[in-house]
């Protein structure tokens, strides 16, 4: 049961972390299917900085610049998408495509670079990254837990407030429900759209960073996220673009995606079942869940919809 609620706990702050990012951009009136390869590239450049840092540095400040960058990173990424969907009016979920099998490759490129640069020029061509992942992880009693636990949590409260009780989240759903009242009244609803998928980003960044470190000391990117960031979209319709919502959501998928690193270790293994098939479990069930609640879904109706100021 304690390796059960671990990791539920650390698939489920990452789930929670991505899919707030899509609601926040989806909100904004941008969809984005992107948050695969945001969460690669926000891994990516996390773990690369952290192996960079010095070997004096505190577990602090190596906490921090990771996390740092990681939101850094996948805000950046995450431009590419603003500017090609909401400046250039491109197809969002073509866009959001392209940026994912991108996502992949750059840090396939990147990790090989660093990996024969270290290596002295040998040739070494290894997609993997090892790091130290104890400077994440501590103990509360008898649960192992990392601190992106408390990042994610933080980061929901802040999410709450920031849509429901703010001058901004207002204007933001606004621009995703109706963009030409939005605009009739003031409201850039360009910018607000660029904010929305930046900050789809920063979440994203982190949630890949959240992603790679807890669970593991050495990962190979040519994996990618597998399919966390899909995942994550399901998670922000089931929990129906409410970051409340997410959050349980977040934690019921969870719970079949932990079973997939426990199912030798308990009654599970009576089963007789693989673990490809326990790593099955969140895909299909967000299939089943989607199909009997998805025409009860109320998605921001501007969703998807290039805003054209030409138009109002």
């Amino acid at each position: 049961m304690t390796l059960l609620i671990k990791y539920t706990l650390i698939y489920g702050i990452v789930l929670m972390l991505v899919a707030l990012g899509a609601c926040f951009s989806e909100h904004s009136g941008i969809i984005n299917i992107a948050m695969e390869g945001i969460m690669v590239i926000g891994g990516v450049f996390g773990l690369l900085v952290l192996v960079m840092l010095p070997a004096g540095t505190s577990s602090f400040m190596k906490v921090l610049i990771s996390i740092c960058t990681a939101a850094a990173a996948g805000v950046v990424y995450s431009a590419l998408l603003a500017f090609a969907s909401i400046n250039l009016k491109a197809d969002q979920t073509i866009g959001g495509t392209a940026l994912n099998l991108l996502a992949t490759a750059l840090a396939l490129v990147l990790v090989k670079r660093y990996n024969n640069t270290m290596s002295g020029g040998t040739g070494t061509q290894s997609p993997k990254l090892s790091f130290v992942n104890s400077d994440f992880i501590f103990n509360i009693g008898p649960i192992t837990v990392n601190v992106f636990l408390f990042v994610g949590l933080a980061l929901l409260v802040i999410a709450i407030v920031v849509l429901y009780r703010t001058r901004f989240g207002m204007r933001l759903m606004a621009c995703g429900e109706h963009p030409q009242a939005a605009d009739s009244v003031g409201i850039n609803v360009y910018r607000m759209r660029w904010c929305g998928v930046l900050i789809s980003g920063f979440l994203g960044g982190i949630g890949g960073l959240a992603y790679i470190v807890p669970a593991v000391q050495v990962w190979n990117f040519e994996s990618g996220v597998t399919g966390m960031g899909f995942l994550a979209i399901a998670v922000m319709i089931f929990g129906q673009w409410k970051p409340g919502r997410i959050f349980l959501a977040a934690m019921f998928f969870a719970v079949f995606k932990a079973l997939a690193n426990i199912y030798d270790s308990t009654f599970l293994t009576a089963l007789n079942l693989t673990k490809e098939v326990y790593n099955m479990m969140p895909f299909i069930a967000s299939m089943i869940i989607l199909a009997f609640t998805s025409k009860n879904s109320r998605a921001p109706k501007a969703e998807g919809v290039p805003y054209d100021k030409g138009q109002r």
